[in-house]
């Protein structure tokens, strides 16, 4: 069709330039020459008709590839090559098997699955080695042995006599004679421990086993005197904003960290036999009064609770 409408142009327009002259003044002439010029001109105008079309169709096409193109450009991370595509979801938290994922363990919502971790974690290990019954010991962590109370009560003399009205070394001295006079707790919680773990534990069968909170002090000393007797005992040590290391003379396979108080408190007295409560401060008076409670409502087993130290408690 296209070739016909130029050809036609093309026709036309070699028709014009060759006429003779005098067909250019003889009025049939002027008539022929005005028809065909009437048709060119009808050729012409629907050639630039089809030309337009096709330019309007071009134009069309462009907009619609430069619409492709901006729909597939898509986000950054669409852009991204495969390689770095599937290293981004190696990488991502989504991709982690969900037990080995902390971030995703620490979430508000699983709160009730790690309440029940710090439950059976303790509960399978005391399992595995035979623990059956135990010995709750509380007591304070400030209180040191002798040896260690002597030399401090010395230290803080020595640095009062080089500045007597220091009033922070005069508080010094005063603290380190209540700690010397409370160091006597220490060996006989560490006397105590012995001789419960020395006739409780033998052939295997973990029967009165020394527990404690894992720290210094008191804790420390009833579970030096197990270590003493060579015999297994407990610390459940627990995450607080001071970091509390557990003493160093814990069964290492059976020393805990807790997150929850709840969850440290139950294991303290699911499986005693005893408490017995030392000097101490807040905590350990938080947990005698927990255990009193709970006998009181009866919400677990009759034990007997023993106040070390008639003449503090008496105080």
């Amino acid at each position: 069709m296209a070739i016909g409408l130029f050809a036609c142009i093309a026709f036309y327009g070699e028709l014009v330039g060759n006429l003779p002259a005098q067909w250019l003044v003889d009025p049939l002439s002027i008539l022929a020459a005005a028809g065909a010029v009437a048709v060119a001109s009808v050729l012409t105008a629907a050639c630039d008709r089809r030309v337009e079309a096709w330019q309007q169709r071009e134009k069309q096409i462009m907009a619609d590839e430069s619409d492709s193109k901006r729909r597939n450009s898509g986000t950054p991370h669409q852009q991204a090559t495969h390689d770095e595509n599937l290293q981004a979801i190696l990488q991502s938290p989504s991709y982690r098997i969900a037990a080995y994922d902390t971030d995703f363990l620490h979430r508000e919502e699983l709160r009730p699955v790690r309440l029940q971790l710090e439950l059976l974690k303790p509960e399978m290990a005391f399992q595995e080695n035979g623990i059956r019954s135990t010995v709750v010991v509380f007591g304070g962590t400030q209180i040191v042995d002798q040896e260690e109370a002597d030399r401090r009560k010395s230290e803080a003399d020595t640095r009062l006599e080089l500045a007597p009205d220091d009033q922070a070394r005069t508080r010094d001295v005063a603290r380190a004679e209540r700690i010397r006079a409370k160091a006597k707790y220490y060996d006989q919680a560490r006397e105590f421990g012995r001789i419960v773990s020395s006739a409780c534990q033998v052939n295997g069968d973990c029967d009165y086993v020394v527990i404690t909170g894992g720290g210094p002090g008191v804790m420390e000393a009833a579970n030096r005197g197990a270590f003493d007797a060579g015999a297994k005992s407990i610390g459940l040590n627990i995450t607080l904003p001071a970091e509390q290391r557990p003493n160093p003379y814990i069964s290492p396979e059976l020393c805990f960290q807790f997150h929850y108080f709840a969850l440290r408190k139950m294991h303290f007295l699911m499986r005693a036999k005893a408490l017995v409560v030392f000097p101490g401060g807040f905590g350990t008076l938080d947990e005698l009064f927990d255990a009193l409670t709970l006998r009181q409502t009866q919400r677990m087993q009759e034990i007997p609770i023993i106040l070390f130290g008639r003449e503090y408690w008496d105080r």
